[in-house]
């Protein structure tokens, strides 16, 4: 067994769902202690996070990632237990597997090679490591990056190990990521008998025009790196239950998935503008969860794509797809930030699972980005 299947399966052992670590953390900084890393940990409320470096001057790469995992769903119907490792048909099953454990045990031990091989590397390697990422990432890498921030701290290159790959491994690294900004608006109406709709304002029907609107908006076209920004309904709620009254208000919560042709203020001006033209009595208050992101095509994709290409021989891509990530709070104080992890098709599923031919060349992968960044 590879000493990253070994320390992969060690770390999904412990049911660390969020936000809870349950030892995650120190069974990496004690391997990280081992190589001489100065440990900093810096918990925030329940939540466990650590940043740790290596080195004194010359370029930072950081290894960012997060121990937590989201919840198992009915545990009768995993095909073994999801903090029982389980090794069938060439797959890891368990969970956290894919998000994102494989991930952690190859940063540490792509490290402790590239250590063993250089231990006065150039450069400083830190990790930046968080149990806050899939619950409400208020007490997590934000804050640790706040931390960092207010004390000039920067980073030059940073891999988050998020699991990417989409059809084979090594296929996508994210060098990107989606704005995410949410709405839940009110409409108000005045509620009365359905017998009598002139003594009633149903704001069902006010609300229709105005959504029908903001459905068929073009709000962008995207550019070269990020497809058009789109704009969904994800909830409705109205009415009592009673199929004899008209509503006294409509709630509707929205999403918006937004590229870099926008910013968080210019798509809450024209939703304003549209609801305003329509004349409705509302409320709305907005969650801006994460500002989209790019890295530019430089040293650090062409460092590991390359790295991708000599380890499985794969051409990789580069994609700003999918949900939000901690790379949203990391980019503020980072040059250069990719996401690059294993196949990413049973995350957050019952039977999540990693190919075990992937777990090593993981690490392999992180190993050769050290060695052309920092070697």
């Amino acid at each position: 067994m590879s000493t990253t299947l070994q320390l992969t399966q060690d770390l999904m052992q412990l049911d660390s769902i969020t936000p809870r670590d349950e030892g995650c953390q120190e069974l990496m900084i004690a391997r990280l202690e081992d190589m001489g890393f100065t440990i900093e940990r810096m918990p925030f409320g329940d939540v466990s996070n650590f940043w740790a470096h290596r080195g004194h001057s010359g370029p930072l790469l950081c290894f960012a990632g997060h121990t937590d995992v989201v919840p198992t769903g009915p545990v009768e119907q995993w095909q073994s237990h999801p903090f029982h490792p389980t090794i069938r048909n060439g797959h890891l099953f368990g969970r956290g597997a894919a998000d994102m454990k494989a991930s952690l045990a190859a940063f540490i031990t792509a490290t402790e090679r590239f250590v063993a091989a250089k231990p006065e590397h150039d450069g400083i390697i830190a990790f930046l490591i968080t149990s806050d990422e899939e619950g409400v990432a208020t007490d997590g890498t934000v804050r640790v990056v706040d931390a960092l921030e207010a004390r000039g701290q920067h980073i030059d290159y940073c891999i988050v190990g998020e699991p990417t790959s989409d059809q084979v491994f090594g296929d996508t690294i994210k060098n990107g990521r989606r704005g995410s900004l949410s709405g839940h608006l009110v409409v108000h109406g005045i509620q009365g008998h359905i017998a009598y709709p002139h003594l009633a304002k149903n704001p069902i029907h006010l609300a229709a025009p105005a959504l029908a609107e903001l459905a068929a908006e073009v709000w962008d076209h995207g550019n070269d790196y990020f497809p058009p920004t789109s704009w969904q309904i994800s909830n409705i709620h109205a009415g009592t239950g009673a199929v004899n009254v008209i509503p006294g208000h409509c709630d509707i919560k929205f999403n918006f998935r937004f590229s870099t042709e926008h910013t968080a203020e210019t798509l809450k001006d024209r939703v304003h503008q549209i609801l305003d033209s329509h004349g409705l009595a509302y409320e709305l208050h907005w969650a801006l969860s994460g500002n989209p992101f790019i890295t530019q095509p430089g040293r650090l994709t062409d460092a590991i794509s390359s790295a991708i290409h000599e380890v499985v021989g794969v051409t990789t891509q580069l994609s700003t797809t999918g949900g939000t990530s901690d790379g949203r709070f990391i980019k503020r104080i980072a040059r250069e930030l990719v996401e690059f992890g294993p196949i990413n098709a049973s995350i957050h599923k019952l039977n999540e699972c990693v190919s075990v031919d992937d777990i090593e060349p993981l690490s392999q992968v992180y190993e050769k980005t050290l060695h052309k960044l920092l070697g």
